[in-house]
Formats: C-alpha cells, sequence, structure tokens
C-alpha cells in the first residue's frame, strides 16, 4: 500500500486496482522480462531484487536494478512497444502483476493513474543513455542522441536505403496533452514547407506508441553551444561565418512569414563542412503572432516576448545579437539569475562588447548594439539589413562564409509506358519514389507525352 502505484491511485479505485492484481513468485536467476517480446503485464516488487538489461550487439548492459515497492514493465504497458529490456531475478522475489486489459479499463476510468505512469515511463526513457533497435515505421532507431524539455532525440537510419536521420520523439507525458502533441507537430510541419540548405530538413512524421516522431537529416556535427562552451571566445572570423549563415536560414524563414522565436546558441547546429543549421522550430509562430506563455529561452529573448506584444522578425534579431554578443566575448549580456535576466531585457543597455574583447571590430560591436535595442523600431528591420551591415566585415577579413560550392548535379532520364486503367496506381507508385529519391538528395520531374 506505501507502493508509489498505490500511493498514486485515487482512494475509489485502490480496491479495483488491488483485485486485479496477482502474486508472482520466481527464483534466482529467473527470467521474468525478455527483450522483444509482448508487454502483457505491469509488475510492483514486494520482496527481493532485480536486474534490468539490454541487449546489443551481441553484449548484455546492466541499466537498472530494481527493488521492493519498485514498478517495472510500465513502459511497453505505456507505449504499446515490445518490451526494450531483460528482467533477470537476482534474489528470489514475490511481485504483484496486473494485466494489460484490465490496467486499461482502469486507466480509461482514472485519468490520474495513467498519467502517472506515463510520468514513470518518461522518465524510464530519458534515463537510459543507451536504446535497443526499435523500429518507427520505415526507420530504426539505434542510438539516444540527446534530451530536451519536450523530446528525446535519437539516430537512427532508413530501413531500406540505410541512410542516417535523426529521430525526435516527443515525450510521452508531453503527448498526452492534445495542445502539446499539436505544437509539437506544427513543428514539423512548418520545417517540413522549409527548404534551405541552413535549416534542417525533415522527412517524415510517424504517430506511433502513443507519441509523435519527427524524422529530420542527421547533422553530424555540434551545436554552436558546444563550441561556446568548449572554446571561448570565438575569433571574428568565424563568428562572421556562423552569423551570416545564420542569417541566410532566418531571412528565408522570415519570407515564408514564419518568426522563429527561440534563436540561440542551442538551435545553431555547425555542421560537418562548415555549414551552419537553424534547428528547434517548435515554437515558430506566423509574424504578427503573440508570446502567449513566455515561449523562447529567458536569457535570449527579446522584450515584446517577455511582455506578451506581436512578434516579428525583429524578434528574432534581437535575440541573433545576443547570441552574438556570447559568441565574441564567452558570456552572455545580462545575470543568470532568470527573474533579473527578464528585467534587464526590457530595460537595461547591451554591454559593449569590447570592454570584454578589446580586439573586436567596432562594426561588428555596432551590430550587436543596434540588433539588440529595446525598441524593435531601432533594431534592424529585417535580416537584408543585418547583412547589409555584416558583408563589408566579411569582405574585410576574406571569410568563406560556407563550405564548398555543391557539386554538379546530374541528369538521368526515365521513360515509363501506361495505360490509362494504370494511372492511378502509378501515380501513387511514383510518390512514393519520389519520397525515397528525396531522402538522399535527389530529385524528380516528371513530364507527360500523349500518343507515343
Amino acid at each position: 500500500m506505501k507502493t508509489q502505484l498505490l500511493r498514486a491511485t485515487p482512494d475509489q479505485f485502490k480496491k479495483p486496482l488491488l483485485s486485479a492484481m496477482t502474486p508472482v513468485r520466481i527464483a534466482t536467476g529467473q527470467r521474468l522480462i525478455s527483450q522483444g517480446e509482448q508487454g502483457d503485464r505491469l509488475y510492483v516488487i514486494q520482496e527481493g531484487s532485480c536486474l534490468v538489461s539490454l541487449q546489443r550487439n551481441g553484449r548484455s548492459h546492466i541499466i537498472s536494478r530494481l527493488k521492493p515497492g519498485e514498478i517495472l514493465g510500465e513502459v511497453a504497458i505505456v507505449t504499446g512497444e515490445r518490451r526494450s529490456a531483460d528482467v533477470d531475478a537476482e534474489t528470489d522475489m514475490v511481485l504483484w502483476a496486473v494485466d494489460r486489459v484490465a490496467l486499461d479499463k482502469l486507466c480509461q476510468k482514472c485519468p490520474d493513474l495513467f498519467e502517472f505512469l506515463t510520468e514513470l515511463a518518461t522518465e524510464r526513457l530519458c534515463s537510459q543513455k543507451i536504446t535497443a533497435e526499435r523500429s518507427i515505421g520505415k526507420y530504426t532507431i539505434t542510438d539516444v542522441v540527446a534530451e530536451g524539455g519536450w523530446s528525446i532525440v535519437y539516430k537512427g537510419f532508413h530501413s531500406v536505403l540505410k541512410l542516417p536521420v535523426a529521430i525526435k520523439m516527443l515525450k510521452h507525458n508531453i503527448a498526452i496533452d492534445p495542445e502539446m502533441s499539436r505544437k509539437f507537430e506544427n513543428e514539423a510541419e512548418i520545417i517540413a514547407g522549409l527548404n534551405h540548405e541552413n535549416i534542417v530538413r525533415v522527412y517524415d512524421i510517424e504517430h506511433m506508441y502513443r507519441t509523435i516522431f519527427i524524422v529530420m537529416e542527421y547533422l553530424d556535427g555540434v551545436t554552436l553551444k558546444h563550441i561556446l562552451e568548449n572554446r571561448l571566445p570565438m575569433h571574428i572570423p568565424e563568428m562572421l561565418r556562423v552569423l551570416v549563415q545564420i542569417c541566410e536560414g532566418l531571412g528565408y524563414a522570415h519570407a515564408k512569414g514564419l518568426v522563429h522565436q527561440d534563436v540561440k546558441p542551442g538551435n545553431v547546429f555547425v555542421h560537418a563542412g562548415e555549414r551552419v543549421k537553424i534547428v528547434d522550430f517548435g515554437l515558430a509562430s506566423p509574424v504578427g503572432g503573440c508570446s502567449d506563455d513566455l515561449p523562447g529561452t529567458a536569457f535570449y529573448m527579446a522584450p515584446e516576448q517577455i511582455e506578451g506584444d506581436p512578434v516579428d522578425v525583429r524578434t528574432d534579431i534581437y535575440s541573433l545579437g545576443i547570441t552574438a554578443y556570447e559568441m565574441a566575448t564567452g558570456h552572455r549580456p545580462f545575470p543568470d539569475d532568470v527573474c533579473e535576466v527578464l528585467k534587464a531585457h526590457i530595460t537595461a543597455q547591451t554591454p559593449d562588447p569590447r570592454e570584454i574583447n578589446p580586439e573586436l571590430p567596432k562594426e561588428f560591436s555596432d551590430f550587436i548594439t543596434k540588433a539588440t535595442h529595446k525598441n524593435p523600431a531601432e533594431r534592424y528591420q529585417s535580416i537584408e539589413h543585418v547583412l547589409r551591415d555584416l558583408m563589408p566585415l566579411v569582405e574585410q577579413t576574406r571569410v568563406v562564409v560556407g563550405p564548398d560550392s555543391p557539386k554538379r548535379r546530374k541528369m538521368m532520364s526515365l521513360f515509363l509506358f501506361y495505360g490509362n486503367d494504370q494511372q492511378v496506381e502509378l501515380t501513387r507508385a511514383l510518390k512514393a519514389f519520389s519520397e525515397e529519391l528525396r531522402l538522399i538528395g535527389a530529385e524528380m520531374r516528371l513530364a507527360e507525352f500523349d500518343d507515343v
């Protein structure tokens, strides 16, 4: 009765839950759960302990030890996936098991119980530094890459083409909120509509296992945040190379009527070959939208975001200026205390970065000052205006802004001969083929000819 499961269950549902439980006894060394099997039961440990291990590449990795009072098997119950690990009794054990069907019926009547199990499953998934291979539609997950507030990012590959991808999974405790799921899916739809070399590409969206997966291009490199944390400050040629590419990506998004709303070092990825990619459009909004619920990251937020006023391209320019300050000095301009930094964004002028880095050109300092003006009317009014001031510095330092020019493209011809009765099926097949080609960076163009 003192276990997490019973404490999380409202009083009126405790008796039905207890009635659904059956005792299970297993001896030392006996296997209770096998990786890959269908998950049909949840267990609560009364006595003894067990080891949870994951089989990968022919090796066994122990990922946790569970003791009396703890719960096991909840991930498969919540997500509907097959078991993701083996569970072996370390000692003689007494457990109480709940059948999945009975538990599902109880959760329908008691949302608090399902919410608790979802939180527990999310915590378990977030704590795993390695993962078993998992199939997500046409893709296979292989490794854990990162974890954020909303999501877990995995490395994977297309099961047929074997191309690497990044797979971003909405955490299950967030996915149970329809509004949050809508926002997450909105990110995928937004990026899928963008086609620019400085914005991460989205390949696919999958709805599985009671959550949403966004399948994106895999970026081989590090975030700007990682660079700043490990090598301070950046030199002017490096800063210009990164900033100009951020501007190119933002300018494209702005031309599409979108404001990113969360420009910061953690959302700028420096890809292999020095190509910069903007990621995480989860907070993007149309120009003129309002900043409800303080979207963005406090250390980089524009005053109008904090005050809930309409946002536009100048909002992203402010955050870009704060990012540039950090690149130039190795420090953010305002205090680390969240309340203090929000106040400073509204009232305090951004310090002159040359006080910390006197080698900075005055033109670069002037760019930061104008980009981070409190009054949007006094800031740069567009990314084009930002580039107009940065490009003379680029020319002076002879910076090569991006990686080498792309290779020349080749063209292949393919002729299909078909009858009118095959049109529908052929169109469906060509659409699928076009998607496969898009994953490898190729493009298909169609032209029809009659009476051949």
